[in-house]
């Protein structure tokens, strides 16, 4: 049994049960996991790649995610989440250097992504915010940028773990929850039309997206907003990424579309799902959304229905590492075209007529690129760049 010091007990949060997953232990910079008894016998694979249900105790055998298993990290927010908790830290004296991913984890508690929780849970270190006006937020935000960390935290009582490189919070809105992004000092002043034009486009090729919404204000164009599909009122479903199922580096290019689609025939045992994987490579290609990394992939957890292919998230315009895609298409990453995504429908047992007819509704929507930027108040600089490149 773990009885190291350093311990941490990881529990499932479904629908109104929650159970002792496990218990996850560090030492000397190496981490170890031991599934409770009771939960062997639930037969649920969580993670049944790299953490499969089996007795004893299990060795993480990776060195990427600071060595900690790839199910528990996707728990962990990165980007502009890490930024805000270590700030934090030092406002605190304290070293966010000296933390451990396990620590990390116990700061995460209940308020992560997906239906994870982590104790003993760490002192809350932020307040709790009500704050709903999102032009408030954007000035938080623009503040904190500019290193004035008047409203630290408020900014990471919203943060909610989520992960990303953009600002963005996490709200109770009536009875549902949201993740509300904020541009970035890097990013185009009309990020939120922008991202919010290729969500409606997304939609008309026949990916499945979250609900999503522009959310109006006073001072700007307007700020991208999905309802989390991670949530249902007091439900929350089980999730996990590509990059966590196979301990794929998604910071740097690791991966091809013929390995998300063999490890969703794996997962899902359902055709239909590998056609969403399939739909969604096209989709990428021909809209030029190249951060297509392998944190952007991901499945739900359902008691009822197993694994399933969650709808499609962080779909914008981008160029990618060095102008190339995060992830190939049948090896191609810096011009994926027909050749290549027909001969990805192959490994997905796709017939050619079925992936022509694909191919040809997603290229419809994106034709009518013109139509999603006016109708979401993208800016003409931004809609002729984009438009450059697409069409």
């Amino acid at each position: 049994m773990i009885t190291h010091a350093s311990v941490g007990s990881i529990y499932l949060n479904l629908a109104h049960e929650k159970k002792l997953i496990g218990r996850m232990a560090t030492k000397d910079r190496r981490y170890y996991f031991e599934y409770d008894p009771a939960f062997l016998q639930t037969g649920i694979q969580l993670s049944p790649f790299k953490l499969p249900l089996k007795a004893g105790i299990i060795e993480c055998d990776t060195t990427i995610f600071e060595g900690i298993f790839g199910i528990f990290n996707d728990s962990l927010p990165d980007g502009w989440g890490r930024l805000l908790l270590d700030r934090k830290l030092l406002h605190l004296n304290q070293n966010p250097n000296a933390l451990t991913p396990l620590d990390r984890l116990l700061y995460v508690g209940n308020h992560g992504m997906g239906a994870l929780s982590y104790e003993p849970e760490k002192e809350d270190i932020t307040s709790t915010s009500h704050q709903h006006d999102l032009d408030i937020i954007a000035d938080h935000i623009q503040q904190f940028q500019d290193n004035n960390d008047h409203d630290l935290d408020e900014l990471l009582s919203m943060n909610g773990s989520s992960n990303g490189a953009r600002p963005k919070v996490t709200l109770k809105i009536g009875r549902e929850d949201w993740l509300v992004k904020f541009r970035s000092s890097l990013d185009p002043f009309d990020i939120g039309p922008i991202e919010f034009a290729y969500h409606t486009m997304a939609s008309a090729a026949g990916l499945v997206v979250p609900t999503a919404k522009l959310f109006e204000s006073k001072n700007g164009p307007g700020y991208f907003g999905v309802k989390r599909f991670d949530r249902n009122h007091q439900e929350r479903f089980h999730m996990h990424s590509i990059s966590g199922l196979l301990h794929a580096d998604y910071r740097i290019p690791s991966l091809d579309y013929k390995t998300i689609i063999g490890v969703t025939q794996r997962l899902t045992k359902n055709y239909h799902e590998c056609e969403k994987q399939f739909r969604s490579a096209v989709f990428n290609v021909l809209a030029h959304n190249r951060d297509d990394h392998a944190k952007n992939f991901s499945f739900l957890f359902d008691m009822k229905s197993g694994w399933l292919v969650s709808p499609a998230y962080d779909l914008t315009f981008s160029t990618g590492p060095g102008g190339e895609h995060c992830t190939m298409v049948m090896g191609e990453g810096n011009h994926p075209g027909m050749p290549h995504l027909l001969k990805l429908a192959e490994t997905a047992e796709i017939t050619k007529e079925r992936a022509h007819s694909i191919i040809e509704e997603v290229r419809n929507a994106v034709s009518n690129w013109d139509k999603f930027a006016m109708e979401a108040g993208v800016s003409k600089t931004a809609n002729t760049m984009i438009r450059k490149a697409i069409l």
